[in-house]
């Protein structure tokens, strides 16, 4: 598969119509193609300097974590181009907040990660942000803030850098916009908002040319977050043995036809259905027919088991949820928790529960079909790490995916897309997919640097992709990985492919750390400060520091032992060393993909 480098004169929009048409063209097609462009005359007259000169500048400025502020600051700086604007986009990790003291117009597109946390690469942005003080007197601003309603601190990091601003002297535009993951609505809702603002505030500018597309022009269709493609479930193993506590998958599906094409690093997004038993028993605690008509924004005209099944997130209890439902029943009990003045009581409610605890907790007679399709949110898709390379695997794309099954509340609860992919697909069916960008996790650009890799678990499936890509384009750097998991006997993630690796000298060097295998466990950290020295070394050596996987305990357990070994080795002090790795992630060789 073919597709254009990053830094290709096409906008979002367009890139993936002509991608989609490269795949398409034989080889002798391309050749001709080539030659007949190149022997056009240019009409290209006017300096890009000339073409932008006398039109405002704005500063749209992002955070991201999954890459999806990224993607929204990209699409903010197309429109602002189309409103005469000249716009400069800059992610949080490559600017200070005093540079923004000269900035007069301001657009900001950041998301929250976990509960309340800026995305990794902006955390010394709105720390600088929130503790310092700067005149900001000049600048009028807006902001987008995403996140996900099923974090009780939605969207905290926009609406934090929002209120700051404003402290600062900011004068806003049109107020934050907060964002959940089916963030299109409100997304389009904020930016048509900011946009008749600062068209009253802006001087009259020539507006810039828009491309169409010619007639006929991409017509194979381009697959995406609006068009997934339907997939065809080509493979799948369980990677663990059947004495093992976990069940860890791994899946092979079809991208053949698709035009899609990936970089090792990205993720594959996939639109699960919920699980058949979780629909039935939410239509038995409401007292409504699978069959009663109702109106989804997305899908339109269908039935309620429909809605239900494929376009509602039936599971993820949140405040807003509640809220909803409570507005819906009126129930009194629901209103009390919801004011619930310590929070205490809310806590101890929402604790291992799901959706269907609060409807059978809570019935009600006044709930009818299409009000109970208005409480949930829509279906978000499960974004998964990619576990291959499309060098190595043409038209494929591999993922390692351990299925979720735990016990709360006396209930069995199932992970809903991990569970979809294991229990409801077997080989040749199809499942919805798109890909999902990653920029922030990338193997490095010079093919002679060590990398190591730290991934435990199925934080190890990135990290399959970057050894086999490595080795597809012949590179020499080495390569380290360190993984870990319970039990070596039953847990060895593709330890014969590892072993394969290692002969080939795809593999330089692998560590384990099996937890449960004695009596104190042992994890990668543990790994990562036994060999202090080698990790330093590779480090002063100009190399790649990569994790990926559990961000709740493992990533801060690395970081630290990272830290430790930064302090031990180097020499340093504790401030030195955490300067040190700052330094890294600014250089882009210090990555994490954590969730």
């Amino acid at each position: 598969m073919s597709s254009l480098p990053p830094t290709s004169p096409f906008n979002p929009e367009i890139k993936p119509h002509i991608e989609a048409l490269i795949n398409q063209l034989t080889t002798e097609q391309k050749f001709w193609l080539s030659g007949f462009l190149a022997s056009m005359p240019s009409n290209s007259n006017v300096s890009a300097s000339a073409a932008s000169a006398g039109k405002i500048p704005i500063t749209v400025l992002y955070g991201t974590e999954s890459g999806n502020s990224e993607s929204l600051a990209d699409r903010v700086a197309k429109t602002a181009k189309q409103k005469g604007f000249k716009p400069n986009v800059v992610n949080m990790s490559d600017i200070t907040p005093k540079e923004l003291e000269k900035t007069e117009n301001l657009l900001v597109v950041v998301s929250t990660w976990g509960d309340g946390d800026p995305p990794e690469a902006a955390e010394d942005f709105c720390t600088s942000l929130f503790k310092d003080n700067f005149d900001y007197s000049k600048l009028s601003f807006s902001v987008c803030a995403l996140g996900d309603t099923s974090y009780e601190l939605f969207c905290a990091t926009g609406l934090g850098v929002d209120k700051r601003l404003e402290e600062l002297g900011g004068t806003r535009l049109s107020d934050c916009a907060t964002c959940d993951v089916d963030f299109e609505e409100e997304y389009e809702a904020w930016s048509t908002q900011v946009w008749s603002v600062l068209a009253t505030q802006a001087p009259a500018a020539a507006p810039v040319a828009e491309f169409s597309l010619p007639a006929g022009f991409g017509a194979a269709t381009v697959y995406d977050k609006k068009n997934p493609f339907p997939a065809e479930l080509t493979d799948k193993v369980l990677l663990n043995s059947p004495q093992s506590d976990k069940e860890t998958w791994h899946y092979e599906i079809s991208l053949e036809g698709s035009g899609l094409t990936y970089e090792v690093g990205d993720a594959l997004a996939v639109i699960p259905h919920n699980d058949k038993a979780m629909v039935d028993a939410i239509l038995a605690a409401t007292g409504l027919k699978f069959d009663a008509p109702v109106k989804h924004k997305k899908a339109g005209d269908c039935t309620l088991e429909v809605a239900l099944t494929q376009h509602l997130d039936i599971t993820a209890l949140s405040k807003n949820v509640i809220k909803k439902y409570q507005e819906l029943t009126q129930s009194a009990d629901l209103a009390t928790l919801l004011s619930d003045a310590s929070k205490d009581k809310y806590r101890e409610f929402v604790d291992g529960r799901e959706i269907i605890d609060l409807l059978e907790l809570y019935p009600s007679d006044a709930i009818t079909a299409q009000g109970l399709v208005d409480v949930f949110r829509g279906l978000p898709p499960r974004l998964y790490s990619i576990a291959s390379s499309i060098k190595a695997h043409p038209d494929e794309v591999h993922l390692t995916v351990a299925s979720v099954r735990y016990e709360t509340q006396g209930k069995e609860r199932k992970g809903v897309a991990s569970t979809y992919l294991a229990d409801d697909l077997n080989i040749g069916d199809k499942v919805s997919v798109y890909v999902h960008t990653n920029k922030n996790f990338r193997i490095p650009t010079d093919n002679n640097a060590p990398i190591i890799m730290v991934g435990p678990g199925t934080g190890v499936a990135p990290f399959r992709a970057f050894v086999e890509e490595r080795a597809e384009i012949g590179a020499e750097g080495k390569n380290w990985l360190i993984f870990g998991d319970q039990r070596y006997l039953h847990d060895f993630l593709y330890q014969l492919e590892w072993q394969d690796a290692l002969k080939s000298g795809a593999l330089t060097r692998l560590d384990v750390a099996f937890s449960r295998d004695q009596p104190n466990k042992r994890y990668v950290q543990h790994v990562m400060l036994e060999q202090a020295a080698d990790i330093y070394a590779y480090l002063q050596e100009g190399g790649y520091f990569y994790v990926c996987g559990d961000a709740s305990r493992m990533a801060d357990d690395v970081h630290n032992a990272l830290l430790q070994i930064v302090e031990q080795e180097g020499n340093l002090s504790s401030e030195q060393a955490a300067e040190y790795l700052s330094q890294l992630k600014k250089d882009k060789r210090y990555q994490r993909d954590v969730y």
